[in-house]
């Protein structure tokens, strides 16, 4: 049990990076057949193909990340990055085209875990000034008075 939880960062990691790795380059290369989707949903997909950069966008930004997930490098990085795309997938499929929620479910869950096990990175950016203020304050009230 010990070695399962030991792991499980390195499993989740390695699993969603696959995930946008490869669908990512599906984006490009087209090596797997497209899902089906409403006609609301692919009238939002022809849109998006139609400004030409979203799209290259989207999906290099999914192979980007996706290969930071896989190489350990810059992780909480990958996440941040993905963040935004994994709302509008999961936006997309709740909206315009229900279905996939078992995907849904591993997207969110996964980049949910991988978070929280690097929520040492991401603190800061969810402390307020006056959080600050408190805590620069009671390190200058612990310094000598000659320090200050």
């Amino acid at each position: 049990m010990q070695f399962v939880l030991l792991h499980a960062p390195t499993g989740a990691r390695i699993v969603l990076g696959l995930i946008f790795f490869v669908f990512g380059l599906n984006g490009f290369l087209g090596f797997l057949p497209q899902p089906e989707v409403t006609a609301e949903g692919g009238a939002f997909l022809g849109a998006l193909a139609a400004t030409e950069y979203m799209f290259p966008l989207v999906k290099g930004t999914e192979v980007l990340a996706g290969a930071l997930l896989l190489s350990n490098r810059l992780a909480p990085l990958a996440l941040v990055l993905l963040a935004p795309v994994v709302v509008n997938i999961v936006a997309f499929h709740v909206v315009l085209s229900p279905g996939g929620y078992g995907m849904l479910a591993t997207l969110v869950g996964l980049g949910g875990y991988l978070a929280r096990h690097h929520w040492p990175s991401f603190a800061p950016l969810f402390r307020t000034p006056a959080h600050a203020d408190a805590r620069a304050s009671s390190a200058d009230a612990q310094r000598p008075a000659e320090a200050l």
